[in-house]
């Protein structure tokens, strides 16, 4: 089994503040994460591994410092790291990101001469929450794909996928090589060994360049010339409603003093 995570390096969206003044985020002293939903994707790798051998490689797109979650992720079980970086790709946004992380996945399948059965990706990143590179990579790559995914079966020369949905889930089955997108799941991704941080830390990872894919990467798709849309500004809404917490006893008595506001209010009646 031959299984590609991709993951993306975060801002920890728990740290964050914002510029009272100028309305943008300060990133000074920000640590960087590995996105919450790739370590979940990561996990459901690892286990499929376990259970039907193979290797698992995690793939980024960023500047340099990004090596660290790459190296993160070999501690917590992955075999492989690729970083896709270069000047060129600065400034991508989900369409231009997509296409450049589909012609690095179609290299690093040309140089081992096999494709990747499986490609997961978390459902979205936590600091652009869009959910559109996972299904961007599946239309380049022209692959199958499964989004939100919660759960992960391999029967039959089939994965099968429980995904979510509004009324419940569905369990969907697919040949590879196929996509994923993956939700948080019933387990938590595991701790690295203090052994596997070390081994990690001495471990090479693969860098992909422009220069890499010469041969199929169109540039004119990659950076800002090749993203279409364009952050115009960026603001953080006002709270102009002041809210009433309802904290009583009881839950009975909670909501009937919740009746007798909205009744007071007139939004409804008592």
């Amino acid at each position: 089994m031959n299984i590609l995570v991709c993951i993306k390096q975060v801002p920890d969206t728990t740290e964050i503040k914002i510029d009272p003044e100028k309305h943008t985020l300060i990133r000074d002293g920000v640590p960087s994460i590995v996105n919450t939903f790739d370590t979940y994707a990561l996990e459901m790798a690892c286990r499929l591994k376990e259970e039907t051998g193979g290797t698992v490689t995690v793939m980024t797109m960023g500047l340099p410092q990004a090596k660290k979650a790459l190296k993160s992720c070999l501690a917590a079980g992955a075999d492989q790291a690729v970083l896709i970086s270069d000047r060129p790709f600065g400034g991508s946004d989900t369409l231009a990101t997509s296409y450049i992380i589909s012609q690095a996945v179609a290299c690093v399948e040309k140089e081992k001469g096999s494709v990747f059965d499986l490609i997961l990706c978390g459902k979205q990143a936590i600091d652009g929450d869009t959910a559109q590179v996972g299904p961007g990579l599946s239309e380049h790559l022209g692959r199958p794909l499964i989004t939100y995914v919660s759960e992960l079966k391999y029967e039959e020369a089939e994965f099968q996928g429980k995904r979510e949905n509004d009324d419940g889930y569905d369990w969907i089955g697919v040949k590879g090589p196929c996509v994923m997108t993956v939700v948080k799941t019933a387990y938590e991704p595991r701790y690295p060994t203090l052994k596997a941080k070390i081994e990690a830390e001495w471990a090479q990872i693969q860098t992909i360049t422009a220069e890499s894919m010469k041969e199929t990467l169109d540039l004119s798709k990659c950076g800002l010339k090749g993203s279409p849309t364009k952050v115009v500004r960026t603001t953080t809404p006002e709270n102009k409603v002041k809210c009433i917490y309802i904290k009583e006893a009881s839950p009975a008595l909670s909501a009937g003093k919740l009746a007798d506001i909205l009744a007071q209010k007139k939004v409804m009646g008592r």
